[in-house]
Formats: structure tokens, sequence, C-alpha cells
């Protein structure tokens, strides 16, 4: 797999249509706190969203944008309008299809949301702003066509209608983290940001591939078709961290991963890894993750909030 499908497996990531929203006249609606990514699409007409600590930003048909750090946030015709609770929209049993307001007409969207798993989440949350707009250009056909069929889904009822449009907004949220990468103008820091750099997604995608390889800068070097030193130089720049750094982090990750969905030994999951011994590779852990891979492993069973590590 390449890095970010990688990093989406890993994350556990389950995606959510909850209906759609039509609306007439003047409006708007208030949202409290959220957990994972929550995303609206826009359909017919325009929106603003105004999320907590950030400008407000108009969101036309063809357009959608995602909320990557829970803040609480409002989406209003018009920015004058006094917001009521979304609770009091919604009806008292959603059902998950479309919610009509002030007779409907002007307005239309498409909203959801997606669940990742609890320790590893910052992975991707962190490298993004906590409000994505991704635009109506040419290069979004994509990611339009997922929606128009997550609208016909939601208001034909076919058999199977679930599971098409969870599947659409898988869809939706690749098509916009594609299309924010190759469309960011602001500087940042990030793996993900890494990924729209050639050199440095195919050394991302050598460590993805292999991560239990004993790794090397100059071999590193040698995958991004760079000299040592503009590689060590160019990748500690755009992802925050030196490629032996990332590596490491990497690798906790994947470890985490198999002590939560396998029988592997402590000592077999450091060995895939590139560790000599269980003593280094719990060290190295403990390191990352804040606590023993054993530590790690008991409170994963009992649903306990895990100390979270991230390459980003």
């Amino acid at each position: 797999m390449d890095p970010l499908s990688d990093v989406l497996a890993l994350l556990k990531l389950h995606s959510y249509v909850s209906g759609g929203f039509d609306a007439g006249g003047a409006w708007a609606i208030s949202f409290g706190p959220h957990d994972g990514i929550k995303f609206h699409a826009v359909v017919k007409g325009s929106c603003w969203i105004v999320v907590e600590g950030e400008p407000p930003v108009q969101v036309g048909a063809g357009e959608c944008f995602l909320l990557p750090r829970g803040r609480p946030f409002r989406i209003a015709s018009d920015l004058s309008v006094l917001p009521i609770p979304v609770s009091e929209v919604l009806p008292a049993e959603p059902t998950g299809g479309i919610v009509t307001r002030n007779g409907g007409g002007d307005y239309l969207s498409i909203g959801g949301y997606f669940t990742l798993a609890e320790g590893p989440a910052a992975l991707l949350l962190d490298a993004l702003p906590p409000l994505l707009h991704i635009r109506d250009t040419p290069g979004a056909t994509t990611l339009r066509w997922c929606v128009e069929r997550m609208r016909q889904e939601l208001a034909e009822g076919q058999p199977g209608d679930f599971i098409v449009a969870q599947q659409l907004a898988t869809m939706v949220l690749v098509q916009a983290l594609r299309h924010y990468l190759s469309n960011r103008t602001a500087e940042g820091s990030g793996w993900l940001f890494a990924l729209a750099d050639r050199r440095l997604h195919a050394a991302i995608a050598a460590m993805h591939g292999a991560p239990g390889r004993r790794w090397t800068l100059e071999a590193l070097a040698r995958a991004a078709g760079m000299s040592r030193t503009a590689f060590a130089v160019t990748f500690k720049k755009t992802v925050g961290l030196s490629p032996m750094e990332y590596l490491t982090r990497w690798r906790m990750m994947r470890a985490a991963d198999r002590l939560t969905t396998s029988r592997l030994s402590l000592a077999e999951i450091g060995s895939a890894l590139g560790y000599d011994s269980e003593k280094s590779f719990s060290t190295a852990f403990k390191r990352i993750m804040n606590c023993s891979p054993r530590q790690y492993g008991r409170r994963s069973s009992e649903g306990v909030g895990l100390a979270q590590g991230s390459p980003a």
C-alpha cells in the first residue's frame, strides 16, 4: 500500500453518512465539540461555516469542508442569523435520510463523520488544519461525483444504500486529502505534507513497505534519489522529524497495532520491526508511546485511553 493508505488502515477508519439537510429561507445551526472528522458537502446553494477560533468561510455548491480538530462550529445561510442547536433540527430518532428546514429548496448538503482508532488518531488529525475547505475546481470531478451519488443513495432508499454511502464517504475523505495536498500553498510540517513531494514520498513508502529493514540514512536517501545531506535537511524541514525518528515512530505505531490485533510475542513483534532483542524493542516503545508494550496491550484490552505517539 502507499503511505496514506497505510495510515488510514492503521487508524481503523470508519465512515458514516449521518444524512442530508435541505433548508429554505434564513437559518443557522450550531454544533458542539466532536470526535473524529466531520464533513459536509454542499449539493445546492451555499452556506457560511464558522469554526471556533477561525474566520468565516463561504462554501458553495460542489464544494465540501472537513473539520478534523473537533472544535465547535456553526453553519448558516447568513452570519447575522442567531443559530439554534443542532439537537433542535434533528429528529428524535435519526433515520439517516434528509432533514428539511423552513420548507427546504434553497440549500442542500450531505453530512457525516469519520471515526479513528483512539491511540494513533493524532497521526492524521495533527497534520490537518481546523477547517479544510475543498473548493470546486476541474480537478474535483471525482469528489463531486461521490457527493452526488451519496445524495442519490439518501433520496432513493435502495437496498444496501447504507454500505454504499459509507464507501462513498471514504472516497470523499481521500479525494479531499489529495486535493488539499495538491493545492496546498501554506507552509506546514508533518508526514502528510511530505507525501506531496515525490522524493520524500518515495522514502516514506520504502519505510512503510519494509519497517523491519535495517535502514540507514544513506539507503533512504537513495530511495528518494537525493544526496544524504539534502535528503536529511529536506525531510527534517518538511516532516518535522529526522528520517530515523520518523522510522522509529512508524515502527511503534505498527507495533501498537500488532499488540492489539495479533497473538505475537513481544520478541516476535520486535524482531519483525528490526530490533535485536525484546529489551531494545521495549525501550524504544516506551520512549515513543510513554508506556511499556505490556502496559499498552493491557490498557487496550481494558478499554482505557492510551498514550499517543505520532510521527507528525
